[in-house]
């Protein structure tokens, strides 16, 4: 069945098949782009990429970290945000890299030997190396193939590395603990080391003034023992002086008590006088010596009732009862000698002869008491000696005492600024529990995270581009088929206005039609809600129409060459409109264009972006400005010069 429509460049019919193939253009355009590019981590089963892993397990505190079997594990499993994964295959370095050659693997993940050993080199004692990982992709591969595998493997690398950098970080922030608490008991053990040699600097600083008193005690000791030295050398002198006396007085008792003895009676009273006189003369040296023994003990300042006595005093005093027997015989003896006239003769003799053996017995005892003062003497000496070094070694302890107790006093004032120090750097250092040190190395590992950003590899701007592109391609496919001017324009006598809308109506009629059917597949793909998909449509129509109107100018202008620049206008809005990295010259020409207001409109209506409104009078206003240019183009085709209406008719664009 044909329609009364003129086709374009042919004097045959338009037919309902024209108009249908037509009509179905931008659909079977926007089909086929929706459904090759939306949604494609949908599909990414479609792409087989290979995993070499050539990595050797390390060992960490006794266990064997196989970390690049991890992440092929990692891989292979996929992430819950993402619907589909690769299609992945464990293989080895010669296939891996035949299959890259030959099509059988889109890409190739290797992990190297060292991935293990680089990941976990953070810990002490060894030098810091990144983990890497090798990726490749096929060379005749498509265009975000690489893109894709890429962006998966960087995803399941980074979240790896953060897994590690957790792990690192919670044995870091758990050390903060340990060193907190060692630090803690480090400043305890300074707190107590000051209050130490706080109260050592306290003794210390007593001692000094303990070692100079010692000191001139030792020097006194030393003055008085050389004192005592010369007294003994005297008392020695003494006591063998009254030695010898002593044994002159037993001598001359000797004598008398031999008279006694062998005197005739006739002259015994005579004799017995004399030896009173010896008698009492006798008592007289004994209580002499007595007093010389008292004066002795004077002079030693000995104290009979002292316990602890001096080698000399204990040497006095321990003739102390001879000399007191002694001296009271003497006394007897001489009051015997006076009533010895009266008595008889042996009894004076028996008292002669006692009186002599206490002399000699004084005798011995003084000889005894000599050579203990000797040796008493000889220890004083010692002693004086010893005193003098003890003063000396004790001045010097002194020196040596102050010494110390500057050091001590430096010690402490040391040790308390450690306590305070490490008191400050105790306040100064977190701790952690195990829960706590997980939560702050899980955030720490990975600061930063963004919302909002879908896995769709084209974003929500696809569907509004991929619309306009085949909205676009189906008004150029209109005026493919379809006259744009009319034939009989010259014989006509209709105005211009009427036809050029008699060309556009067709058009018109199918863009709105095309529109329609571009929005249901959109709906189809996308599932949009009612108010956006009727917003969403209505801009498709309006856009279609628009479309055809701009369309049927630029063949009106310019003829053929008008459907080359339509192809130019839609190729510059794909290339616009896939990525903002465009050069600024292009990215200002997209611009202008007239397909630049019904995407930015079909994008408003489904996304927060404005200009919905501003790209709906936009593509008014070039449906407008294009129908004026046709109807100009259809005016100056109603002119012809005479050699034209001779000539045969031509086929006009």
């Amino acid at each position: 069945m044909t329609l009364s429509l003129e086709r374009a460049r042919s004097r045959r019919p338009v037919t309902w098949l024209t108009i249908v193939g037509v009509l179905l253009l931008p659909v079977v355009i926007g089909g086929i782009l929706i459904a090759a590019l939306y949604n494609p981590t949908d599909r990414l089963g479609n792409v087989r990429a290979a995993i070499v892993n050539n990595d050797t397990p390390v060992q960490i505190n006794g266990q064997t970290a196989p970390l690049g079997r991890q992440l092929t594990a990692g891989l292979v499993q996929g992430s819950d945000q993402i619907p589909s994964n690769l299609d992945w295959v464990i293989s080895n370095d010669s296939d891996a890299a035949a299959g890259l050659a030959s099509g059988k693997y889109d890409a190739v993940i290797t992990i190297p030997e060292n991935f293990s050993a680089a990941a976990t080199s953070t810990a002490p004692g060894k030098s810091p190396e990144k983990a890497t990982i090798r990726v490749q992709t096929a060379p005749d591969g498509r265009v975000v193939d690489g893109a894709i595998t890429a962006t998966i493997t960087q995803t399941a690398a980074s979240v790896f590395g953060s897994a590690v950098s957790e792990q690192y970080l919670t044995n870091v922030l758990m050390g903060f603990t340990t060193l907190h608490d060692q630090l803690g008991q480090a400043a305890s053990g300074a707190d107590q080391l000051a209050n130490g040699a706080q109260q050592a600097a306290t003794g210390a600083a007593q001692l000094p003034s303990g070692a100079t008193a010692l000191a001139s005690g030792a020097g006194q000791l030393g003055s008085g023992a050389s004192q005592l030295s010369s007294g003994l050398d005297k008392l020695s002198t003494g006591a063998r002086d009254s030695a010898a006396g002593a044994g002159q007085l037993g001598d001359g008792l000797g004598q008398l008590s031999s008279q006694f003895t062998s005197t005739a009676p006739n002259t015994l009273g005579g004799t017995v006088s004399t030896t009173a006189d010896y008698a009492s003369a006798a008592a007289a040296s004994t209580q002499a010596l007595a007093a010389t023994y008292q004066e002795q003990l004077k002079n030693n300042a000995c104290d009979p009732t002292a316990t602890l006595q001096t080698p000399t005093c204990a040497a006095l005093l321990s003739l102390a009862p001879e000399v007191t027997k002694s001296a009271t015989d003497a006394g007897y003896a001489a009051a015997y000698a006076a009533g010895v006239k009266n008595q008889a003769l042996p009894e004076a003799a028996t008292g002669v002869d006692q009186l002599t053996a206490g002399a000699r017995g004084l005798q011995a005892g003084l000889g005894q008491l000599a050579s203990g003062i000797d040796q008493a003497a000889t220890g004083a000496t010692g002693l004086s000696t010893g005193a003098a070094q003890l003063s000396d070694g004790a001045t010097q302890l002194a020196t040596g005492a102050s010494q110390l107790s500057t050091g001590v006093t430096q010690l402490a004032t040391g040790s308390s600024s450690l306590a305070t120090g490490l008191d400050s750097a105790v306040s100064q250092i977190p701790t952690y529990s195990q829960q706590q040190a997980d939560a702050t190395a899980k955030v720490v590992s990975n600061p930063v995270t963004a919302e909002g950003i879908g896995t769709n590899l084209f974003g929500a701007s696809a569907i509004p581009l991929l619309a306009m592109l085949a909205l676009w391609f189906g008004g150029l496919g209109s005026f493919v088929a379809l006259q744009a001017v009319p034939r009989y324009a010259l014989s006509s006598r209709r105005p211009s206005v009427l036809l050029a809308l008699r060309s556009l109506a067709p058009a018109a009629g199918i863009g709105a039609a095309q529109g329609l059917l571009v929005a249901g597949i959109v709906q189809f793909a996308a599932q949009y809600d009612a108010g956006t998909w009727f917003a969403f449509t209505g801009l498709s129509v309006v856009a279609g129409i628009a479309f055809a109107a701009v369309n049927q100018a630029l063949v009106a202008v310019f003829g053929g060459a008008g459907r080359w620049i339509s192809t130019l206008v839609g190729v510059l809005a794909v290339a616009t409109g896939i990525v903002s990295t465009i050069p600024g010259v292009l990215a200002s020409i997209a611009g202008v264009l007239p397909t630049m207001p019904a995407y930015s409109a079909l994008l408003a209506t489904i996304t927060p972006a404005s200009g919905a409104a501003a790209g709906l009078a936009g593509m008014i206003v070039w449906a407008v400005l294009a129908f004026l240019a046709t109807t100009i183009a259809v005016t100056r085709r109603r002119t012809a010069s005479a050699r034209t209406l001779l000539a045969a008719s031509p086929v006009l664009a």
